[in-house]
């Protein structure tokens, strides 16, 4: 009797296994460099963990983006509420109804959905949870900067086999938060002092970019912009009002943040935090600026993918959204991957301008199967957002034309292919381009960013009532093109026109007008012999170090104010 139980027993385990799979096999597991394992977490400790369900009709959003935010489309600039997105790619009856009783038969309890009904987010028992995710095992992590604690499986979950049809992947258990890539670069040195700035601020980039006191928003209009911060760093208000008494007193501009979204802590300023905040409202000065901060973090979830849910649950958002949020391509797994660039192109269906940092590390480099090849940034190589990248001055200590900035993120996605809107301006440069690197180092036919650029390399920023000079990273340079998009957001909204929403298919199609094309140096890459270091070249039009260039306010502005 005994033996046949054990056989019985052995034949479920069998079963079990088979009748199971992996969702993000692919996902990178490894502990980034800095944190260590606390130990296991107690069974009976309380986890948050989002179900991203199976949508539908995503073939029809993909179309609506194009129709959408296509000048020569019938429907251009008219947007999607969040009702009809919810519409379009709510699961099917079968998937929620199969995902609920899954959950509810494992104990879940307090299950949140949002209003497009494909993320389902619920508080379980770490023990319920590990039953409920054969293979997990839950350990706090400590790491980072600021030393936070994380909740993370580094080992693979998986799902029943049944639920293949229904679930994409499950978040709060394998990725860890990002870290910041800004950085303090030492002050160039110079001889004399006369007609010379020493960093870059508000009336330096208002100079260059040739904006007036009166480019600023009118404060008679629903105009907004966003900037996102997942990196545990906040922003002070006082810290602000230091900023604009040094450096904003030649502009209208507000006095304090709108709407601050999510945890607001009480700890030390950060820098990146502050910058995204000070550089955002003095570039679209004064308009209605929200802040999400590292939304609802509770040690098993994921700051990015919080911000995601929210923009799923919200149905009045900002126009312009900065984030300065990245991963390698390579370290994320294929179902995530794709499931937030859905996210993404549900944004775009609604009109909302998403700016991404190209990411400070140029082409960046890794080693596959002992071969070096470039390394793209995700969600920068999304073709869903406009992705920004960086420049310096030509003299760091002159307002003059600008250059590339050596570590401006840059390159080709190995994950999406080049969309349609940019064919004819990547093509044109990689046929032109007398650098181009040898051609194993990059996919040629992916998705090419940056798309523009601006200032990214010597920026004054006020953290903790100190002002610190020489801040410098695609940080930087994309709160500011995110400004200055909702200042001409200002002007079409006074105009009776839409908001610009995604931006790229119109931005291509212009060919660089209104934008100063940034034609000279080169961004970093692998240190070998093969390549030396150097990435990709900025020249003529387009190219994947400096996009299409860096604004030239009036100009952009009348290229883009109608209709």
């Amino acid at each position: 009797m005994g033996l046949r139980v054990c056989l019985l027993g052995l034949l479920a385990l069998i079963i079990a296994s088979k009748c199971h799979y992996t969702p993000e096999p692919d996902q990178q597991r490894t502990l980034p460099p800095g944190w260590v394992s606390l130990g296991r977490v107690d069974p009976e400790e309380e986890l948050s963990l989002t179900f991203a369900l199976r949508q539908q009709n995503l073939e029809r959003l993909s179309e609506l983006v194009q129709a959408v935010s296509d000048p020569g489309s019938p429907r251009y600039g008219k947007y999607l509420t969040i009702e009809d997105v919810a519409e379009l790619v709510r699961p099917s009856p079968l998937t929620l109804h199969t995902v609920q009783k899954w959950l509810w038969a494992a104990g879940a309890r307090n299950c949140n959905s949002v209003t497009t009904q494909d993320f389902l987010t619920c508080w379980l028992s770490v023990r319920q949870a590990e039953l409920l995710l054969p293979g997990a095992e839950f350990h706090r992590y400590v790491g980072g900067p600021a030393k936070i604690h994380v909740v993370r499986s580094l080992r693979p979950y998986q799902l029943p086999q049944a639920l293949a049809p229904h679930v994409d992947f499950v978040g709060g258990l394998h990725r860890f938060p990002p870290t910041s890539s800004l950085r303090q670069r030492p002050k160039p040195q110079v001889a004399g002092t006369v007609g010379l700035h020493f960093g870059v601020t508000p009336s330096v980039l208002r100079e260059r970019y040739n904006l007036t006191a009166r480019d600023v928003g009118s404060g008679t209009t629903n105009n907004s912009q966003a900037c996102a911060q997942f990196l545990e760093q906040y922003f002070h208000d006082s810290d602000l009002a230091e900023f604009m008494r040094l450096f904003g007193g030649n502009f209208a501009h507000q006095a304090s943040v709108a709407r601050v979204i999510g945890k607001q802590g009480r700890g030390r300023a950060g820098i990146e935090a502050s910058l995204d905040v000070q550089y955002l409202m003095s570039a679209g000065a004064n308009i209605s600026t929200w802040v999400y901060s590292s939304p609802g973090r509770h040690e098993a979830q994921e700051p990015f993918l919080q911000w995601l849910l929210l923009l799923s649950n919200e149905s009045s958002l900002p126009h312009v959204h900065t984030v300065s949020y990245g991963d390698d391509e390579d370290s994320l797994s294929s179902a995530y991957i794709q499931r937030v660039n859905t996210e993404l192109m549900k944004a775009a269906t609604r009109g909302l301008t998403l700016l991404f940092a190209s990411g400070d590390s140029g082409a960046g480099c890794w080693s596959v199967s002992g071969r070096h090849q470039f390394r793209p940034s995700f969600p920068a190589s999304s073709p869903y957002v406009t992705t920004v990248g960086g420049t310096s001055f030509q003299n760091p200590f002159l307002v003059t034309n600008e250059v590339v900035d050596y570590i401006s993120g840059g390159g080709f996605s190995n994950v999406f292919p080049r969309p349609s809107y940019q064919e004819e301006a990547v093509v044109q440069f990689l046929n032109s381009s007398p650098h181009l690197p040898p051609s194993s180092y990059f996919n040629a036919s992916g998705r090419a960013y940056p798309d523009v650029a601006a200032l990214s390399d010597g920026y004054w920023v006020v953290s903790n009532n100190v002002p610190i000079p020489w801040v410098s990273g695609t940080s930087a340079s994309t709160p500011v093109f995110g400004g200055i998009l909702s200042l001409i957001n200002e002007h079409r909204i006074l105009s009776g026109h839409p908001p610009l929403g995604f931006l790229n298919p119109r931005l291509y199609q212009q060919h660089g007008a209104g934008l100063f094309d940034v034609t000279r140096g080169c961004h970093e890459s692998c240190l070998n012999e093969e390549v030396e270091g150097q990435g990709f070249c900025s020249g003529p039009g387009w190219d994947p170090v400096t996009g299409w260039g860096t604004p030239n306010f009036p100009a952009l502005l009348k290229i883009l104010l109608n209709p």
